[in-house]
């Protein structure tokens, strides 16, 4: 499908800028069966680079359609405390975390979504602990994709598997930046534009955020002492890395009851191998009082039930509609990539990080500053060429942030 070399070099730039693997770290990497060639490469890689020891978690969308097929529902609604420790250990040995995501997103479309909600919350319960590694950015961690080929199918599918893998496979190496010559020098440029635009916007301190597109009139506002950030990120090890490969936002969390309006989705999201497409959501003071959906409203619903967060916002992300996944053209019908064509924001859990002194809060003194918590963090698409941001500064001066679906800042000095 593509050469071996740039296997290599995808490989290494996931190794070397996405976790930015340490000699003497263990590496875990979550990825699927279908796309073990490519995994053992990188886990030839790791050990190369040095790592002390490569561990993959296996998955496979057949097994998994499988159980949840066949299997009783307690046992779907249960996440194994084995699996728990694994990733425990893991974490609290400082390893990083590499996860290869490739479902194919209507692998569970004819499973009851109350089954899937379950199963999801129960992994998120089970979690927790784990989360708060990647979450407070204690340990490196990076999600990239390699395609599958029912995935590849459901974004060509007038082409056969073979030619749906050949065009997805070069649609990703191009987005991520390893067509060009010296990959890493071209991702060292590219977070040096995205970390000039959050300075620009953590300068700014806006209050408020106005959103207006068709089928959205949003007003958010942002905490007191939110940051905004984007692109590489820093471990608590002063280690810098890239949790998402492909990245084109920089992001910060809403005040929690500091959300009104309505706004509409631009863009299918897949969660948890079930579609939910042209939805809408309504707040007040923070909290989802109405939604509609026209594909997926079950599973929309479940999402908003999963706790008393996952009805309110955790992350406000901006990418300018020029981004490389948006002038793809392409719909992928997966959040690693759609997310990166288009602004975004995520129900439930948000970043610590994303505040002055929040990886060091409670509970409480989180909520006393408007951070979301929630066992969830779903992104969801909400920009286009058509959407207008205003920010509101301190003294009630408005002023644009973005127009016609790209920045109004200077964000690039031109």
């Amino acid at each position: 499908m593509v050469s071996q070399q740039i296997q290599e070099k995808y490989a290494e730039l996931a190794l070397r800028k996405g976790v930015n693997l340490q000699k003497g770290q263990a590496l875990m990497i979550n990825s699927t069966i279908e796309g073990a060639e490519f995994t053992k490469i990188v886990a030839k890689k790791a050990y190369e680079i040095g790592a002390k020891d490569v561990h993959i978690n296996w998955a496979d969308d057949e097994l998994t359609l499988l159980k949840y097929q066949y299997a009783p529902e307690e046992v779907i609604a249960d996440y194994p405390e084995w699996k728990v420790k694994l990733h425990d250990s893991y974490a609290e040995d400082g390893a990083a975390v590499l996860s290869i995501r490739s479902t194919n997103p209507d692998l569970l479309k004819d499973i009851d979504p109350t089954k899937v909600a379950k199963a999801n919350k129960a992994a998120a319960q089970a979690m927790k602990n784990f989360r708060k590694y990647t979450m407070n950015d204690k340990i490196t961690w990076s999600i990239i994709s390699i395609p599958t080929g029912d995935w590849a199918q459901k974004i060509f599918p007038d082409k056969s598997r073979e030619d749906a893998m050949a065009s997805l496979w070069e649609a990703i190496i191009k987005i991520v930046r390893v067509d060009q010559e010296d990959p890493v020098a071209a991702w060292d440029e590219h977070n040096a534009t995205l970390k000039t635009a959050r300075e620009i916007l953590n300068e700014k301190n806006y209050k408020k955020l106005v959103f207006k597109a068709p089928g959205t009139d949003l007003e958010m506002e942002l905490p007191e002492g939110h940051i905004w950030k984007g692109g590489s990120a820093v471990s608590e090890k002063g280690i810098t890395f890239n949790p998402n490969m492909p990245t084109e936002e920089v992001f910060s969390m809403p005040h929690k009851y500091g959300v009104n309006g309505t706004v509409s989705s631009t863009k299918p999201l897949n969660y948890g191998g079930s579609l939910i497409d042209n939805f809408s959501l309504t707040f007040k003071d923070g909290k989802v009082v109405d939604f509609k959906a026209e594909q997926g409203q079950d599973t929309l619903k479940h999402l908003l039930e999963t706790d008393e967060g996952a009805s309110r916002l955790g992350e406000i992300a901006l990418v300018p509609h020029e981004s490389p996944v948006s002038q793809s053209g392409l719909i992928f019908y997966n959040t690693l990539f759609d997310e990166n064509a288009s602004c975004h924001i995520a129900l439930g859990k948000a970043y610590p990080t994303n505040l002055k002194g929040g990886s060091a809060m409670n509970e409480e003194e989180l909520d006393k500053s408007g951070v979301n918590d929630s066992l969830t963090h779903v992104d969801f698409m909400i920009g286009s060429e058509k959407l207008d941001i205003d920010g509101v500064l301190a003294d009630g001066t408005t002023e644009a942030v973005f127009r016609n679906g790209t920045w109004a800042l200077n964000v690039k000095g031109n």
